[in-house]
C-alpha cells in the first residue's frame, strides 16, 4: 500500500471538514488530507425539499467569520456564477438550501486536500501521531479532526419496524414515495417535521388521506432568532458554556432548545395557511396535529400498517394512531466513526458515555507527544447548542487549525461580545487599574 504523510487527516467531509480544508488551502505549509467515502461532496439531499430555507445567515459560511478574502467563501460563489446582484435583489434574510448545498459543492470541486471515494476504515495510534488505513492506501499524520457527522436518531420502539414504509426522514428524498390515499403519521415536532408536513399537505408525493403529526413539545413551537438569543452562537458564550460543570449545562441546553432547533417562523406561516386552505376548499384530507404527544410504542398491524401508541403529555391518557406511513422526524445523534474503534480505550468519557471534549475541539486523552485527534460535530453537552450548527463553523475551523500549527495563523479573538456571560475580574469590577 502507498504511505502519505501529512500534517493534518480529517475523515469525513461534510460541510465542517470541508470548512477546515478550505481555510487550510490558504496555509501553504499545512499538508492536509481529508477523506470522504462517498464519490462526491453532498449534503442531506434527502431533506433538499424545494424553497426549504437556511435558518443561518449567508455570511456564517465556511470561511468569512476569520478570512474574509478567502476565495472560498459565499459571496465569492455568487460573483464566480453571476449571481451578485441578482442575489442582492432578492432581499432574502436566509437563503435556500439548495443555494448552499450548491455553494458547498463548488467548494469541494476547487479543492486538491479532499480525497472522495476514499473511506478510512481504521485510524491507529502511533509513536508520533496516527496511522489511517483507507481505501486507497494507509496515510500518517500528526493530527486528525473526525468530521463524520452525526446519525438518525431513531425511538427504541421504531427500530425494528424500519423498512420501506417506516424510516427516518433524513433520506426521505432519495425514495420512491407514492402515499395517495394514505395514513401518514409523522413524528418529530422541529424544522424537519414541519417541513415534510408541508410537502405532504401541497401533495408532494401525492394526496394522502390523513395525515398526523405528532411532537413531544408542547407545541409547534417558532425558532428563536431574537438578537441577543444569537448571542449564544458566539466564541464567547461557548467558551462561557465549556467552562460550566455539566449538570449546569445540561440544563442549559434544555432551556436553548429553540435557539437551534426551533421552525421557521415562515415554514409555520406556510403550513398554517396550507391547512387553512385545505379546511376553506372542503378538501378530504384529514390533518391531526398533535403536540405533546410521547410515542411509547409501534406496533405492526397485518395489512402493512401500523399503530403508534401515544402518550399525552398534558392530561396523562394514551391514544392509538393508525398509520400506514411512518416518518421519523427525530434529529440526529452524535456517534463517534468506527474507524475510531482501536482508540476508544485512549478516551475519556462523561457518565453518558459522551467523549469529552476539550475547549480547542480535542478529545480528551493521553498524549504521547504533539499529536492531536480532534472532533467536530461532536461535542453539543460539552460545547453548547453552536456546536451542531453552522453559525461557528469558520471560527472552530481556526481555532483547530491554529492549534495544529502551534501559532496564530487566524485570527479568533478579534471581536468582543456585547455581552459580558462571565462575572467581571476584581479589578474591573472595583474600577482599578490593571
Amino acid at each position: 500500500m502507498n504511505m502519505d504523510e501529512v500534517d493534518l487527516a480529517g475523515v469525513g467531509v461534510g460541510p465542517f471538514n470541508l470548512s477546515i480544508a478550505a481555510l487550510a488551502d490558504e496555509v501553504p505549509e499545512l499538508r492536509a488530507r481529508l477523506f470522504e467515502r462517498r464519490e462526491r461532496f453532498a449534503w442531506h439531499p434527502g431533506l433538499m425539499f424545494e424553497g426549504s430555507r437556511m435558518q443561518t445567515s449567508f455570511l456564517k459560511d465556511l470561511v468569512t467569520a476569520v478570512s474574509p478574502t478567502n476565495p472560498h467563501s459565499f459571496l465569492n460563489y455568487l460573483v464566480s456564477h453571476g449571481r451578485f446582484y441578482s442575489f442582492l435583489a432578492t432581499e432574502h434574510a436566509a437563503i435556500g438550501r439548495r443555494e448552499f448545498a450548491d455553494y458547498l459543492g463548488w467548494v469541494a470541486s476547487r479543492l486538491e486536500s479532499l480525497s472522495f471515494a476514499d473511506e478510512v476504515r481504521e485510524v491507529r495510534s502511533t509513536r508520533d501521531g496516527f496511522e489511517l488505513i483507507h481505501d486507497r492506501g494507509r496515510t500518517r499524520a500528526r493530527c486528525v479532526v473526525l468530521g463524520t457527522g452525526r446519525v438518525p436518531s431513531v425511538p427504541a420502539c421504531a427500530r425494528q419496524h424500519l423498512g420501506p414504509r417506516c424510516f427516518h426522514a433524513i433520506d426521505t428524498l432519495t425514495r420512491p414515495l407514492d402515499l395517495r390515499g394514505s395514513k401518514v403519521a409523522v413524528v418529530g415536532g422541529g424544522q424537519t417535521g414541519a417541513e415534510l408536513v408541508l410537502e405532504l399537505l401541497r401533495g408532494t408525493w401525492g394526496e394522502p388521506a390523513r395525515v398526523t403529526w405528532a411532537s413531544r413539545r408542547l407545541n409547534f413551537e417558532p425558532l428563536d432568532e431574537s438578537p441577543f438569543a444569537n448571542h449564544l452562537f458566539t466564541p464567547e458564550f461557548m467558551a462561557m458554556f465549556h467552562g460550566l460543570e455539566g449538570a449546569r449545562r445540561e440544563s442549559l441546553l434544555e432551556r436553548h432548545k429553540l435557539a437551534g432547533d426551533g421552525i421557521s417562523l415562515s415554514t409555520l406561516r406556510a403550513l398554517h395557511d396550507r391547512a387553512y386552505e385545505l379546511g376553506v376548499s372542503g378538501s378530504e384530507l384529514r390533518l391531526d396535529l398533535l403536540p405533546a404527544r410521547e410515542l411509547i410504542d409501534v406496533e405492526a398491524r397485518g395489512s402493512g400498517g401500523f399503530e403508534l401508541h401515544l402518550h399525552n403529555l398534558l392530561d396523562e391518557t394514551n391514544e392509538p394512531v393508525q398509520a400506514d406511513w411512518v416518518i421519523l422526524c427525530t434529529g440526529l445523534r452524535e456517534q463517534l466513526p468506527g474507524c475510531v474503534e482501536p482508540l476508544l480505550a485512549e478516551l475519556e468519557f462523561d457518565a453518558q458515555r459522551r467523549p469529552l471534549v476539550d475547549r480547542n475541539f480535542e478529545l480528551r486523552r493521553p498524549r504521547r507527544g504533539n499529536e492531536r485527534l480532534y472532533i467536530v460535530n461532536g461535542g453539543r453537552s460539552t460545547h453548547g447548542i453552536a456546536e451542531s450548527q453552522l453559525s461557528l463553523m469558520a471560527w472552530r475551523s481556526a481555532v483547530i487549525l491554529n492549534d495544529v500549527l502551534g501559532r496564530r495563523r487566524f485570527d479568533i479573538e478579534r471581536e468582543r461580545g456585547l455581552i459580558r456571560w462571565q462575572a467581571a475580574p476584581s479589578w474591573a469590577a472595583r474600577g482599578e487599574a490593571c
